[in-house]
Order: C-alpha cells, then sequence, then structure tokens
C-alpha cells in the first residue's frame, strides 16, 4: 500500500502544480495580453468541460490499460496543457484547458482505482487523504515557486518548466506500471455508451448520489478560490509576489487538514457528518471572503482565508473513500469518476456564475456570495439524509 501511496502523491503534486499556474499567473498575462479579469473564470469553465468529459470516460481506459499507465498519459496531458499555453491569446488558453485537463482528468480516478484495491477498507479514508493532500502540495509549491520564477522567466518560461517537470514524473512512474497495474485487462472494450452508463450507475445509488451533489458544490467553490483568489488580492492592492505567497500559505493549511478529517471519519466520526460540517464551514468562510476591503489587515484575510482552506480545500479523501467504499469490486475508478463528474460539473458552472457576476458588477463579492449557496443546501442534506436513513 505504501508504494502507491506515494506515487499517486507525485503524480497528483507535479499535476496539481500545472493546473494551478494560468491562475497563479492571472495577473500577468492579462496585463500582457489586455485581457478582462472575468476571462478567467471562462478558462477555468473549460478547464472543467474537458475535466467532465475525461473523467466521464475514464473507467474503461483505467481497467484497460491499469492505474500506473493512465496516471503516466495524465502527467503528459497536463504538460502538453501548459506547453501549448505559450501561444499566448485565446487561442492558446482554449488549446490549454483541452489539453491540459482533458486526459489528464483520468488522475484522480486512477488513483482511487489503484488505492481503491491496495488500501485496507478501515483505513481508506485516511490513506484518500494522506494522497490528496498532494494536491495542496501542489498548489502550495506553484503559489510559492511560479511569481519569483516567473520574474526571471516570464509565465511562458515558468509554463515551460512546469511541463517539463510532468513530463520527467512520467517518466518516474514507468518501473511501477508492471509492478503494480497487474489488474488490468488488455482486451477490456471501450465503448462510447461507457459515458452514460457512469453517470447512470452513481445516480441509480443515493448514497452515491449525495456523494455526486455534495463534490458538485465543494469542488466549484475550490474552482472559484484556485481561479480568483490571486487576482482577487491584486485588486485588493497586494502585488503579485505577496498575493502568491499568502495564496500558498493558505492552500498549506489543507494539507494537515485532509489528513485530520480522514483520520476523525476513519475513526471517530461517520464521513457524512465530517462532510456536513465542512460544507457549512465553507459557505460561511466564502461570505466573510466577500467582505474582504482593503482596510482588513493580511492577518484577517489569512485567517479567514485559511478557514476557507481547511473546508473548501480539505474534503477530497473522506468523500473519495466513500466513493470507492460504495462501488462494486474493480469498479472504484469507474464510479469515481462518475462522482468527480458531477465535481467539474460544479468547477465549470461556479466559475461562470463568478465570472458572469464581475463582468456585471464590476466587484467580487456577489459572486463569493453566490457560490456559498449549493454549500449550504449541501449540508442540509446531509444531515437530512443520514437521519432518514
Amino acid at each position: 500500500m505504501l508504494i502507491a501511496v506515494v506515487a499517486m502523491f507525485l503524480q497528483q503534486t507535479c499535476g496539481s502544480v500545472g493546473r494551478v499556474l494560468p491562475a497563479v499567473l492571472a495577473p500577468l498575462i492579462i496585463l500582457e495580453l489586455h485581457a478582462d479579469p472575468s476571462w478567467v473564470g471562462v478558462y477555468f469553465g473549460l478547464t472543467a468541460l474537458a475535466g467532465l468529459v475525461g473523467q466521464l470516460g475514464s473507467g474503461g481506459f483505467i481497467i484497460r490499460h491499469g492505474a500506473i499507465r493512465m496516471s503516466q498519459i495524465a502527467l503528459l496531458s497536463t504538460g502538453g496543457g501548459m506547453a501549448v499555453a505559450i501561444i499566448g491569446g485565446a487561442a492558446g488558453f482554449v488549446l490549454s484547458a483541452l489539453v491540459g485537463n482533458g486526459i489528464a482528468a483520468v488522475a484522480t480516478p486512477a488513483s482511487s482505482q489503484l488505492l481503491g484495491r491496495w488500501a485496507i477498507r478501515r483505513y481508506a479514508p485516511f490513506a484518500f487523504s494522506v494522497t490528496q493532500t498532494a494536491i495542496p502540495a501542489g498548489i502550495l509549491l506553484g503559489g510559492w515557486l511560479a511569481p519569483p520564477l516567473a520574474q526571471s522567466l516570464g509565465w511562458r518560461g515558468t509554463m515551460l518548466v512546469s511541463a517539463g517537470t510532468c513530463w520527467f514524473f512520467a517518466l518516474l512512474l514507468q518501473p511501477l506500471h508492471g509492478r503494480l497495474d497487474t489488474d488490468a485487462l488488455p482486451t477490456h472494450a471501450i465503448h462510447l455508451s461507457d459515458f452514460r452508463t457512469t453517470i447512470t450507475g452513481v445516480l441509480a445509488v443515493w448514497e452515491l448520489r449525495v456523494l455526486s451533489f455534495a463534490c458538485f458544490a465543494f469542488n466549484g467553490l475550490q474552482a472559484v478560490f484556485i481561479a480568483y483568489f490571486v487576482t482577487y488580492l491584486t485588486a485588493l492592492g497586494y502585488d503579485l509576489v505577496a498575493a502568491g505567497a499568502l495564496f500558498s500559505t493558505v492552500i498549506g493549511i489543507a494539507i494537515p487538514c485532509r489528513i485530520l478529517w480522514g483520520w476523525v471519519g476513519s475513526f471517530y466520526v461517520a464521513p457524512r457528518y465530517v462532510m456536513s460540517w465542512l460544507a457549512f464551514g465553507m459557505a460561511a468562510t466564502v461570505v466573510l471572503t466577500a467582505a474582504f476591503t482593503e482596510a482588513w489587515s493580511a492577518l484577517a484575510i489569512g485567517v479567514v482565508s485559511g478557514v476557507f482552506s481547511a473546508t473548501a480545500m480539505s474534503w477530497h479523501g473522506i468523500l473519495l473513500s466513500e466513493s470507492a467504499r460504495l462501488a462494486p469490486v474493480g469498479r472504484a475508478g469507474a464510479v469515481t469518476g462518475g462522482v468527480l463528474s458531477f465535481g467539474q460539473m460544479g468547477a465549470l458552472l461556479c466559475p461562470l456564475a463568478f465570472s458572469m457576476l464581475l463582468h456585471v458588477t464590476g466587484g467580487y463579492a456577489a459572486g463569493w456570495a453566490v457560490c456559498a449557496i449549493p454549500a449550504v443546501l449541501v449540508g442540509i442534506n446531509l444531515l437530512r439524509r443520514k437521519r432518514q436513513g
């Protein structure tokens, strides 16, 4: 199990660095291309759309080729997305969103397939949570390293460095393909109907349906936070390096919190209750985030944003472990992909709604406040369904 956890940790860390770079470097890109800040939401909406398609179709490919092989392909795709971004303009970033997040979306379902097979069931929430700390770790690295690197290499050079790193890690995983992909079925048939089967299979089970709607709300809030937080801080008067540093520091809080929630969900409190608490916590803090002004101190902004990170950035392991637990034997990747596809819908719709409100109102407050509504509804639903079940 340890080898599987380490391999998936490295895969997720490297991939998340690449995916967060456009958000961290957005102020520089917007300045050079003379773009409207609302286009950041459009870019991340496109990434979510590509990820939605990728995750819906991921199950059959994971069964056929194995989790490690698909993890390698995901890293190659992420690197490709960063590489084509250097074209600049609408064409470059549309290609970046589609290439870097379509096939790359298979990364998390592949990780779930591997851990669902190797992790001891009782410790699964904890094992999944440890692996999922790789995502905030990667975002933290991107936020800390990208701004100073961009000062030396420019945003294009920084993108290329990230691309090369993803490709390097894809090669490092090669020795594990033969060792861990022993359950791969090369003769497994892949059909277009797999997309429909994945969705209907998730919606047919009420427990998975609840998790899917939770994933929609949680991932939507996370996507808005990642896409707009640095740009939001620069609008409040922070320079890019300071904004990136605060963003990374806040994201770093999610690393121990993901482990903490996994530990609590494994040994002390039912995972559904833990997720309900997180839903209410992220809703409250996103409303406070909407109230930020230039008069707020860096400490106050950091505290609120830290709680935001401890909730909206820290739910992944416990939700994914529940999805894998409810999946039929050998189908953890497909079921997780189905649940995550609803998360991608949230990551598509919430940044687009935020972008529209930013464009219409000229400010950030309305977008933050509106994105809190789904989390409140999910928190109530998790409690109510638990009582009825």
